[in-house]
Order: C-alpha cells, then sequence, then structure tokens
C-alpha cells in the first residue's frame, strides 16, 4: 500500500508540474501571440489606408497617369503588408534572418510553383512601362483566350479588371493581355464607319451620291476632317454597290453606326421609288481595303 501511495504521489507531482510548464509556456507566449495579432490587423488596416492615402495624393498631381497611380498604390500596399508580416513573425519568435535564408534557398522552386504568378507581375510591368491601353480603354484580345473584350477598369499587379459593353465584369491576367495580339478601339482619336449601299442601276448616281453624303455631312458626331466620301465599289448583278465612308471620334462611333444607316435609307427613300436601297449594311473594311487609305488615320 505505500508502494502504491508513492507511484499516485508521483504521477500527481508530474501532473502538477505538466500544468505549471504548460502555464508558464502559455503566459509568455500567448501575450506575443496576441500582438502579433494586433499586428497582422492592425497592419492590414494601415496598408489600406496607405494605398487610398496615396491614390488621393497622386490624383492631384495631374501629370502622373492614372494606370501609373493604381500600380504604385497597390504596390505600396503590398510593401506595408510585407512588413508587418516580418514584425508579427518576429514577435511570436521566428528568426526573420533564418527565414529569410530558407525562403532564399527555397526561391527556386517557389520560382517553379509560381511561374504563372510570377509571369502576371512581370506582364503587369511590361503593360505598365509600354502602355497599349490605358484606364477606360475599350480593348479586345485577338489571340490567346479569345472572347476578352471591355472597357479597362483597373491595372494590378497581377491582373486587370475589364467591364464588357453590356456591364459584365471581366477578372483577367495579365498573362492573357500580354501574351496575345492586342487591338485597342479607343486609344486613336478617330474611328471609320463604313456601309455598304445597293442602288438599282436605274437611280441617278450623282443625286444618290449627294443624298448619303449630306446624311454623313449633317451628322453632329461625323467629323469634317477627314472628309465624308461616297464611291462607286462595284456594279453587279445589275445593281450599283456604293460605300460610304465617314470618320467619327471613339465615343461616337457606335451612335453613328447605328444613326447612319437608317439616315442613308431614309434619303434614299425620300428621292423616289427608284432610289429606294434593298441593302444598307455597314461593313468593316479589312486593313488591306483601298478605302481605308482614302484619309489618314487621326492619331
Amino acid at each position: 500500500m505505500p508502494s502504491l501511495v508513492t507511484e499516485a504521489e508521483l504521477s500527481t507531482n508530474h501532473l502538477t508540474r505538466a500544468a505549471d510548464l504548460a502555464w508558464s509556456w502559455a503566459a509568455s507566449f500567448l501575450p506575443h501571440l496576441v500582438t502579433a495579432l494586433a499586428i497582422l490587423i492592425v497592419g492590414a488596416l494601415v496598408a489600406n489606408w496607405t494605398q487610398r492615402a496615396l491614390q488621393r495624393s497622386l490624383t492631384r498631381l495631374l501629370s502622373i497617369d492614372p494606370t501609373v497611380r493604381l500600380f504604385l498604390a497597390s504596390m505600396l500596399r503590398y510593401a506595408v503588408l510585407v512588413l508587418v508580416l516580418v514584425a508579427a513573425l518576429t514577435q511570436i519568435g521566428v528568426q526573420t534572418t533564418s527565414l529569410l535564408a530558407v525562403l532564399g534557398a527555397a526561391g527556386l522552386a517557389i520560382g517553379l510553383a509560381l511561374q504563372g504568378t510570377l509571369s502576371n507581375i512581370a506582364a503587369g510591368l511590361m503593360l505598365l512601362w509600354l502602355r497599349p491601353f490605358h484606364l477606360g480603354d475599350f480593348v479586345e484580345v485577338l489571340g490567346g483566350v479569345a472572347g476578352i473584350a471591355g472597357k479597362v477598369k483597373e491595372i494590378g499587379l497581377f491582373t486587370c479588371q475589364l467591364e464588357t459593353f453590356d456591364g459584365v465584369f471581366l477578372f483577367v491576367p495579365n498573362s492573357a493581355l500580354w501574351n496575345a495580339a492586342l487591338k485597342n478601339h479607343t486609344r486613336n482619336a478617330g474611328r471609320l464607319v463604313s456601309i455598304v449601299v445597293v442602288l438599282p442601276a436605274s437611280a441617278e448616281l450623282e443625286r444618290a451620291r449627294q443624298a448619303l453624303l449630306d446624311v454623313a455631312v449633317k451628322h453632329p458626331l461625323v467629323v469634317e476632317a477627314p472628309a465624308p466620301a461616297v464611291f462607286i465599289d462595284n456594279f453587279t448583278g445589275g445593281n450599283f454597290v456604293l460605300n460610304l465612308v465617314c470618320w467619327t471620334t471613339p465615343p461616337g462611333v457606335a451612335a453613328v453606326q447605328r444613326a447612319i444607316i437608317e439616315n442613308a435609307r431614309s434619303a434614299l427613300a425620300a428621292l423616289g421609288p427608284e432610289f429606294a436601297p434593298p441593302t444598307v449594311t455597314r461593313v468593316v473594311p479589312p486593313d488591306t481595303d483601298p478605302s481605308r487609305l482614302m484619309a489618314p488615320a487621326r492619331d
């Protein structure tokens, strides 16, 4: 019986000692853990605040491009988050110098695992440097991932945010925009609008030509230079095929395209039944079409 009491006392002593060690560890570690969590929370708030503050400060400087403002603000936020993470790890006893050495040794493996992410960062830097588009431009990807087209809302470190013409949100990796041919619909100051009008052979060409020119000239969104032009595209099936080309600004191209067809049909019908066009079609001339070279594009 005495031996049993001794073993019980020893077991109790072990449990007490373990509880004391656990309590001592908790008392010494938990404050550091709470401090680290507080640093992370406050640091995240500070990172977001500094990002917004830098954006507001750069907005006052009109000479800085909006694309650069967003990019610099994003870089500042990530830099603050890195410093906050290092400070939090230091609070819980992690030797950041050793951690950086380990990360440096594992850099190759991390680079291989995150090569897609790193390519997006490199693509974002190239997009910012060469600037094939700016905020507010309407861009279209011709190669790579099909179906990417929209108005540029934000250019970030990893992705770009686009908005389609019907209000759909697109979240596009930077590499998808950089590694493919890109068409910018709003970069140049002028846009060509071209319609094809089929007229019966009995119609008087000069009257039809003047009516079409009047339609283009009277539209408020059609620019004066380059001047609108009407020419005979071809003669087929006993009908004349006329081509009306005019120039407008990128914001007005949609309105001109919608109105020019209806106005052209009404103007020709008003000349008489022999001028009524059986077909009025909007076309996009290819790059090799000579009609594109009738007037230089406006830069």
